[in-house]
């Protein structure tokens, strides 16, 4: 028994495209879309948090802080990340800027946490 490929592959087609409308039927093409985009500012501002993020020390800096248990200084961070203090110093100012992180200074050192809020407020616009 010969079996014809052209006239398989035609059995297939026609049979993937019915079922393909059975489905379209039953549950519609597409879903339609419900929730307004976010405004061009709200945009730009979470795309800069982003922006930040895209560095790997300030990951890892990140990293660091949601693990610690509390405030953590500045003075540890450096050998915890095997780079330099102004690297260190650099990094903190931006995600400080970014209000990612909160600083607290004490007398020489400052003591740095993670703002979980902010954190989580930026994280959130992708699972809404």
């Amino acid at each position: 028994m010969r079996i014809d490929v052209l006239q398989l592959a035609a059995h297939i087609d026609n049979c993937q495209y019915e079922g393909m409308k059975t489905i379209q039927t039953i549950t519609g093409c597409c879903s339609p879309i419900t929730a307004a985009p976010l405004s061009v500012d709200d945009a730009e501002s979470i795309a800069s948090g982003f922006r930040l993020l895209g560095d790997p020390t300030r990951v890892r800096l990140l990293s660091l802080l949601a693990a610690a248990p509390g405030e953590v200084c500045v003075c540890d961070l450096p050998d915890a990340l095997g780079v330099k203090q102004p690297t260190v110093s650099h990094h903190l100012k931006v995600l400080h800027d970014a209000g990612l992180v909160t600083r607290e200074q004490r007398g020489r050192w400052a003591f740095f946490a993670l703002d979980r809020a902010a954190l989580s407020a930026l994280g959130g616009v992708l699972v809404a």
